[in-house]
Order: structure tokens, then sequence, then C-alpha cells
């Protein structure tokens, strides 16, 4: 697929637009008042594969945060932000790598202007992140309600006050909670500015339907080419958050790190646990970085015969299961057997 050209912005020693890999982010739901915890999180994404942190900055306090996780991890971390421009200044002051803050809810064009300053002196990126629930009072009465153009407007008009000081480090999120909605907003800030876009269906729910709604709306904008950074915000633990993120992408092609999944659905053909064999399976090889697929079938059918391109995978008999490779059988290997002998080979993989 041809990626929309954006403008490459530096967060930390990580990289959001241009021609970087799109990145995953997540955010720390421990109460900021709870260093101990917000800094294990931290560890615990970062080992997950999270590219991008982001924490709560809700006070002055609150910035203590920073160089305490900071110490711990080596992803970049974001401050999300919100009124209060003197946070920013000490969260710039502190060390973190990125700033989440709109501008036109900071004050008057002095305040704007010290942020900006700051963070330009600095080489501090800012996210301008709006949604339906935070549109401004004239551009509500310009479209009566929120709109996909009255979101995209809300996102230019914050990008024009740091704009108006020589700052244009920016990166833009218009989340909502409805996929076709934020497709639509997404979509049209792709066709009036170069500035990086940060994808997500925000309040997307529970793990099950946050997963679904995520998949859709920001599979489909990557499909059209959009969106450089993506958050898929679930009620849940974080650490789930980066695991979908990473699933969506790697279906999409868009992730060579990692292990591809081909399992069939079973039917009354298969006499082994299957599906238990397929979630051992995906657990045990969830943080595997090996660029490789792996089928699990349930029998002769639909194993070296449909799963001939995975690189490795098992076909289930009555009891037992065989082995292959490229199509190729390696072996016959008794079922209470296979999981581990599967793993013992592709530990033994070279990719």
């Amino acid at each position: 697929m041809n990626r929309r050209v954006t403008k490459k912005i530096a967060v930390g020693n990580t990289f959001i637009g241009g021609n970087s890999k799109i990145s995953v982010q997540s955010m720390l739901n421990v109460p900021s008042t709870d260093v101990e915890n917000s800094v294990r999180q931290a560890v615990e994404l970062e080992k997950a594969g999270c590219d991008i942190i982001r924490i709560a900055v809700p006070d002055l306090d609150a910035v203590k945060l920073i160089p305490a996780i900071k110490k711990e991890v080596s992803v970049p971390i974001v401050a999300d932000i919100h009124f209060n421009y003197k946070i920013a200044l000490e969260a710039a002051a502190a060390g973190v790598d990125k700033i989440r803050i709109n501008p036109g809810n900071i004050g008057d064009d002095d305040r704007v202007r010290q942020v900006a300053e700051e963070c330009k002196l600095r080489n501090i990126p800012i996210r301008i992140g709006v949604n339906s629930g935070s549109l401004e009072k004239h551009i509500l009465e310009k479209y009566g309600k929120p709109t996909p153009q009255a979101l995209c407007d809300s996102a230019m008009y914050h990008a024009s006050l740091l704009e108006k000081f020589d700052f244009d480090n920016i990166v833009l999120s218009m989340k909502s909670s409805n996929v076709d909605f934020m497709k639509q907003a997404y979509t049209l800030a792709a066709q009036q500015c170069s500035y990086p876009l940060h994808l997500g269906v925000t309040e997307a729910g529970t793990e099950r339907m946050g997963i679904i709604k995520s998949s859709i709306g920001i599979g489909s904008l990557l499909l059209d080419g959009i969106g450089d950074t993506i958050r898929v915000s679930l009620t849940d633990e974080p650490v789930k958050e980066v695991y979908a993120a990473k699933d969506i992408l790697k279906a999409l092609g868009l992730n060579d790190e990692g292990v591809t999944f081909i399992s069939c659905p079973t039917c009354g053909r298969t006499r082994i646990d299957l599906i238990g064999l397929a979630n051992q399976a995906e657990e045990k090889l969830r943080n595997c970085r090996k660029n490789i697929t792996v089928a699990i079938m349930g029998c002769i059918v639909n194993g070296p015969g449909e799963a001939r391109e995975a690189d490795i995978g098992i076909a289930g008999g009555d009891g037992v299961g065989l082995i292959f490779k490229k199509g190729e059988i390696i072996r016959k290997v008794p079922e209470d057997m296979l999981l581990d002998e599967l793993l013992k080979e592709i530990d033994n993989m070279d990719t």
C-alpha cells in the first residue's frame, strides 16, 4: 500500500511520519500519584513492544513521574496535559520526549508562545488531540453539532496557534468513539495537511468490542495509506492495547516482527484439542520476534495442504499430530507432546 507522505517528527529515539515504521503507543492507567507502579507498568509496556508510552500529568506534582520512568525505560515518554501551560513547561524541563496539549485550551497568545518556544528549544514535538467533546464554541456554532469536518477544523485551528510562533513540530489526532466518524475526520485531515497523524478510536470499550472497533477504524485508514502512529484504546490492561495494535499492523503486513498465525476453525474431522493448542501456542509465542508464519491445523486435509506456505505448522490426527515445514511432513508426535515439539522446532529456526 502507498502511505501518505508526511513530515518526519523525532520523539526521543523514535520517529513518527516520513518513511518511519508505524509506531505503537499505549498509556499508563496507574494513578499518577503512584510512582512505583507507574514505573512497573511502563517497564511491562516496553517489554511488550510498546514504542511510545504516554502518561497523564494532571498537576505539577505528577511531573516527577517523567524522570522516574525515563530512568527505567528507553522508549520515549509523552506527557498528557490539559489546560495548564505551566505543567507543559515543567514537563519539558524534566526531559519529556513529547507533549500532548491543545494550544487553544491553555490561555492567551503569550502562554502558547512560551510552550512553543520551550518545546522548540528542546526539540520536543506537540500532539494536538481533539475529539467530539472538546470542540470549540465557534466551530460548534458553524456546524451545529460535532461532525468529521468540525473535528478536522478544530485540529487545524489548534495547529495554527502554534504555527503563529513558527512551531510545526506537530502530530495531530481526531479521535471519536464512532468508527465511521473518526475515519472521515482523519481522511479530511490527510487531505489538508502533511502533519503525521496519530490514529485511534477513543473510548472504544472493553477488550472484545474495543479491538473490533479499533481494527476497523485504524485498519481501514492504514489500508488507505493514512496514519503514522496508533493506539488501541481498551478498558483493560495497557499491555493488551500493545498486543492488539501489533496484531493489527501484522495483519496488514505493516509489521515484519513476530509470528503470523494460521489456524482452522475446526470441524467434525478434528480429533485433537486444537482450540486449546492454538490458544496455548499463541500465548507462548506472544513475545517471539521471529518473522515466521505458524499454522495450527485440525486435520491432514487442512494441514500440509492448505497451509503449505507456512514456515512451520502442526496438523491434528486421532490423538497425534504431524509437524510440517513448508508443506513437507517432518514427523508424527503424540498429542500431549505436540506443543512442546513445535516450540522446540521454532526455537531452532533461523529467520
